[in-house]
């Protein structure tokens, strides 16, 4: 975690200086982004606590390799176990190595605040303080206030992003509720109003919210072994039709309320057979998260599926998803909160038909649509074009590895859409505020 600490900022001021000196000046026009300097309590310090909460699974072992965590295996040059609450951790590793940071936080047309937002969220949900959920993040605006508060008030913190790894239903609790309901307050104190969160799962209605792709297990650190997954992908054969990993929906206890879980298993169940697939239907069960840090258990059946089945749970979003597209799987919604109303700028949000397929879960649920059957009518053809639509996803999806290879840095991935969309949204809003002052 060294690279991490103090010692750093003087080496970005280097850079900093060398780049300018190198020409980069021009090629950083309005990408300039300033890392706002934070005491360790805000981000560094929250991972001595990853064992603190004895309800929750030890996130000790995942802090490895700046949040990738540790290797699937000795040999493994790509694959690791990697929880997705540690995107926050590998967002910061990444930002630490972006071409266009500054020093100068007037410079900068962002400003990167490395707060470690859902790691710190665990006290206010698990701990001692979980009956002052709404004071989540008070703290952090304390501090910003304090430290140099004209860089907070330069436009009115509209230039401020910080990541999230949690959905952003965790951090909006009203702040009139009774403080035992689930959830922080954080994104709901008007303090905050003003900046971008980027969260594993936005609502629906909230501007300073976007979601960004959770992060899969598959981090590259060459061209060349993103090329060879690549081929790998290309070339597996689709000898099922459809697949489930997941867990819920099951007989085998739980609640009986008709849901598209237990649609599925159903007919995953009673699937008969079809000439153009060894199986027509697979459920992976990753019950108790036995998956979440085994990828091998889901990947290899997802290399033999041509569609991946993504059915909400306790939220509308899933992990699962990008694991699919990670596979050349064609993904299956059942609402528009999973993917299309999320990810608009890693997943083409007006083309959604050309590598994924819609089926109302009401659909399914109330009035006996059947999945598979709606799977079997598409033309081969259509799965063909989908597939080749989902392959050229891929780099879109994934967080390559920090220190990656030159041929790498140059193909865009999640964080580098991440960092552009966030610019983006920024530089739209500030200007508008910049018109009415």
């Amino acid at each position: 975690m060294g690279v991490l600490k103090g010692s750093v900022w003087g080496l970005l001021m280097i850079v900093w200086v060398w780049k300018l000196a190198a020409g980069e000046e021009e090629k950083c026009e309005n990408r300039w982004i300033h890392i706002r300097r934070l005491p360790s309590r805000f981000n560094l310090d929250l991972l001595a606590n990853c064992s603190e909460y004895p309800l929750l699974e030890d996130l000790c072992p995942f802090l490895g390799n700046h949040g990738l965590g540790q290797k699937t295996h000795n040999r493994s040059h790509s694959w690791y176990r990697t929880d997705s609450s540690m995107l926050e951790l590998i967002f910061h590793r990444r930002m630490l190595e972006y071409p266009c940071l500054t020093p100068d936080p007037f410079l900068a047309k962002a400003i990167y605040l490395p707060y470690y937002a859902g790691l710190d969220a665990r006290r206010y949900l698990y701990g001692p303080e979980s009956n002052f959920s709404a004071l989540h993040g008070l703290h952090l605006f304390h501090f910003l206030q304090q430290d140099n508060p004209q860089i907070w008030a330069r436009h009115m913190a509209h230039d401020h992003f910080l990541v999230m790894a949690r959905p952003a239903w965790d951090f909006s609790q009203p702040l009139t509720n009774d403080p035992r309901i689930w959830g922080t307050s954080f994104l709901e104190l008007s303090q905050f109003f003003n900046l971008t969160a980027l969260t594993l799962e936005a609502r629906a209605w909230p501007w300073q919210e976007h979601a960004v792709p959770y992060p899969t297990s598959f981090h590259p650190p060459s061209l060349g072994l993103l090329e060879s997954w690549l081929t790998r992908v290309r070339r597996s054969k689709r000898s099922i039709l459809a697949l489930f990993a997941g867990g819920g929906g099951g007989g085998g206890g739980g609640s009986s309320t008709p849901n598209v879980r237990r649609s599925i298993h159903s007919e995953c169940e009673n699937a008969t057979s079809d000439p153009s697939y060894e199986k027509l239907c697979e459920i992976v069960d990753c019950s108790n998260g036995v998956c979440e840090h085994d990828p091998i258990r889901f990947m290899r059946p997802m290399l033999q599926a041509s569609f991946c089945l993504q059915p909400p749970g306790d939220t509308p979003t899933r992990r699962s998803t990008f694991d699919a597209i990670l596979a050349g799987c064609i993904p299956v919604f059942f609402e528009e909160l999973s993917a299309k109303s999320q990810y608009g700028w890693h997943l083409p949000e007006n083309e959604y038909e050309d590598f994924s397929v819609l089926i109302p879960k009401e659909e399914v649920v109330f009035r006996g649509l059947r999945i598979l059957n709606v799977l079997q009518r598409i033309p081969r053809a259509k799965v063909r074009s989908l597939r080749q639509r989902v392959l050229t996803l891929i780099p879109n999806v994934l967080y390559r590895k920090h220190d990656s290879s030159p041929g790498l840095e140059d193909k865009k991935d999640a964080f580098d859409l991440a960092i552009d969309g966030t610019l983006d949204k920024i530089r739209s809003r500030v200007e508008k505020l910049d018109s009415v002052i």
